[in-house]
């Protein structure tokens, strides 16, 4: 268990009562299951900009070509400006968190798809959280998810692997960036890389064997934009192929006949949907234990994060 890795959450998700009813929105994944891993860095806008609970609902309007975050039953009375301070000021002090988790369709942590509504008091689903709105653009390379969204396998997977490998990367840099740590990065995830995205993966090689103490914190920074960038596309069944056969040519003059054959069956059937991406990675991983391919063995695709989170059961 990693406790180190410190991840915000919106304070609702815990369990806190402090949504405008008094209630909460208890996740049960992420409290219980997510808790064994991370540690949570809770925090309610509302409650920060002095909204008490119980409250009034707020809401998003557009006036005048503005969003405006206002009380839903007079929107004379305005919260924009203060929502925006507090939530500038909460986002400078999380430089040390490697992901956040927001509550979904909420006027202020809500990350996409929320309602804002014109004169005629009708919505339209083209608002962002103003809290979340700060939060994604003063961290773009942040993993940010909603909690509804890791109901879909994949999505879940998908967020806890950016929020593993950004660790990894923040850890790096705060040992001290430097030519051979960059390298040593960028070689050990290239397959997470070419799992989300072949084209990144190609670009992005060249540009590490370009490196150099003049220009390692310039191509740091455009790398570590790129590969967070390219891991918000998911890895499909068809990209993981891609990768697992690259990973088996490595063993091709390790192993015999039936063993070989046994991967390619096992990796059919992957491919066919018949069972989840664990299966063909646990059986590589035992050829590996006894061909060791210290490539293979170092590329954190191999184990992305605990395996006691059971994701890629499921995917």
């Amino acid at each position: 268990m990693n406790h180190n890795i410190k991840i915000g959450v919106s304070s609702c998700l815990l369990g806190q009562e402090v949504r405008f009813d008094g209630g909460h929105k208890r996740s049960h994944y992420i409290d219980d299951t997510l808790g064994a891993y991370f540690e949570f860095v809770s925090y309610c806008p509302e409650l920060a900009i002095g909204l008490g609970v119980p409250r009034p609902t707020i809401r998003l309007i557009s006036r005048n070509g503005q969003v405006r975050l206002v009380d839903s039953k007079d929107d004379g009375i305005d919260h924009t400006e203060l929502m925006i301070k507090h939530s500038r000021n909460q986002c400078e002090k999380y430089t040390d968190i490697s992901g956040y988790l927001l509550k979904s369709k909420s006027p202020s942590c809500g990350m996409a798809r929320i309602n804002v509504y014109n004169e005629k008091n009708f919505p339209d689903k083209s608002g962002v959280g103003i809290f979340a709105y700060e939060l994604m653009q003063r961290y773009p390379n942040l993993p940010v998810e909603e909690e509804g969204r890791l109901n879909d396998a994949n999505l879940r997977e998908n967020f806890i692997e950016r929020v593993f490998t950004y660790y990894r990367w923040q850890s790096m840099i705060n040992q001290g960036l430097s030519v051979n740590a960059l390298m040593d990065f960028h070689k050990t995830h290239k397959f997470i890389l070419l799992a989300h995205d072949e084209v990144t993966y190609r670009e992005l090689g060249p540009m590490i064997a370009q490196v150099n103490p003049e220009n390692l914190e310039k191509i740091a920074a455009e790398y570590i934009s790129r590969l967070m960038q390219a891991m918000k596309k998911h890895a499909t069944r068809k990209k993981h192929m891609n990768v697992l056969q690259h990973a088996m040519g490595y063993l091709k003059n390790d192993i015999d006949t039936d063993d070989k054959q046994e991967l390619l069956d096992v990796l059919t059937q992957y491919r066919q949907g018949q069972v989840p991406l664990i299966v063909p990675l646990t059986l590589l991983r035992y050829h590996l234990r006894k061909h060791p391919q210290p490539y293979i063995n170092d590329q954190h695709y191999m184990k992305p994060y605990p395996e006691e989170l059971m994701l890629r059961n499921h995917v």
